[in-house]
């Protein structure tokens, strides 16, 4: 069995046991400026081959509309059978997400998404259905705006520079 550890703080997370592999998302918000191209890290700890396996991206603040029987859960990024699957895929992320496949052997899920507006603000979930571990997805933050503060210092994701 091994430990995982907070490395901002060193707390003990949870053990890890033999064979269980760990979904780990970006604990940081994603900063961008419209109209760049962003990454959405997230990976498996230790590497694990994920290619044969499901991978969803979508955004869960997001429901289906109750009142539409016929309404479904649609993806940001959909992976199944080795492919990506277009169809369930969210009519505005169409042709601006892609995951790195040749990478996906060595347990990286992250997603790239390109042309960010601030309509893609928000929470997004990489998750893998029928990974065997006790976390099977991971919430990473994208934050996209002109000018973004932190505290007393304003930063502005245009120029990449601090004032």
């Amino acid at each position: 069995m091994s430990s995982v550890f907070c490395r901002s703080s060193g707390e003990l997370i949870f053990h890890l046991f033999p064979g269980e592999v760990l979904l780990i998302g970006s604990n940081l918000p994603i900063i961008a400026a419209p109209g760049d191209d962003v990454i959405l890290s997230c990976h498996l700890e230790p590497t694990f081959d994920v290619q044969g396996l499901t991978v969803e991206w979508s955004k869960p603040d997001l429901k289906p509309d109750p009142s539409d029987r016929l309404s479904r859960v649609e993806y940001v990024h959909l992976y199944r059978d080795r492919k990506e699957v277009p169809d369930m895929k969210m009519a505005s992320y169409f042709r601006r997400t892609e995951l790195f496949m040749d990478d996906m052997k060595h347990g990286n899920i992250s997603l790239k998404i390109l042309n960010v507006s601030e309509e893609d603000n928000g929470r997004y979930r990489c998750f893998i259905p029928k990974l065997r571990s006790r976390v099977k997805a991971a919430v990473v933050e994208l934050v996209v705006g002109e000018k973004i503060c932190f505290g007393a210092l304003l930063f502005s994701t245009r120029f990449q520079t601090f004032r």
